[in-house]
């Protein structure tokens, strides 16, 4: 599906980030950017082992953060790496933090002029945020940005599932349709 906002062409894709063929895609990586699970593992696998050696230099990344490395083997030219929080009741800044790592990489992406940018869902696998909240935070995010910042041409939310798709689909349409 492909929305179209302040002239930047927004998809929703169901599939594997790591075969994206965009100028950056985005892990959601943990503090130490030393590699995980899901989609992180995935894109560090996919990548080789040039994305880890330059995790390493970085040293870690607070959560809303990003940082950015090549893409190894990937088709993509860069990876963000941002860091969503962990969902917890006690947690008083999660939203904050997962509209910061969306807005951050944003912010990164535009300082190395990269055009067209690709999303997984952040935090919504093992650091438990629900799929609901955390799709209209990601959303939001995009949107702010597109309204504040040009140079952007496409962004890209590639999604695991069907189920996730969905969520995304009926975010969109409820904000873009």
């Amino acid at each position: 599906m492909m929305y179209k906002y302040n002239d930047v062409r927004i998809n929703i894709v169901e599939g594997d980030i790591t075969e994206m063929d965009v100028d950056v895609i985005v892990n959601a990586a943990n503090n130490t950017l030393l590699g995980g699970g899901g989609v992180d593992g995935a894109i560090h696998r996919a990548g080789g082992p040039i994305i880890l050696e330059q995790c390493k230099k970085i040293g870690g990344c607070p959560t809303g953060e990003a940082r950015i490395t090549t893409a190894g083997n990937m088709p993509s030219k860069y990876v963000i790496h941002t860091v969503g929080p962990i969902y917890s009741s006690e947690n008083k800044n999660k939203e904050k933090l997962l509209y910061n790592a969306y807005y951050n990489s944003l912010e990164l992406a535009k300082e190395y002029n990269l055009r067209t940018i690709a999303f997984p869902s952040i935090s919504t696998g093992v650091y438990g945020y629900p799929k609901e909240e955390a799709c209209e935070i990601a959303t939001n995010a995009v949107l702010d940005f597109l309204d504040k910042e040009d140079g952007l041409d496409e962004v890209y939310f590639v999604l695991f599932s069907k189920k996730d798709y969905l969520i995304y689909e009926d975010e969109l349409n409820s904000k873009l349709g």
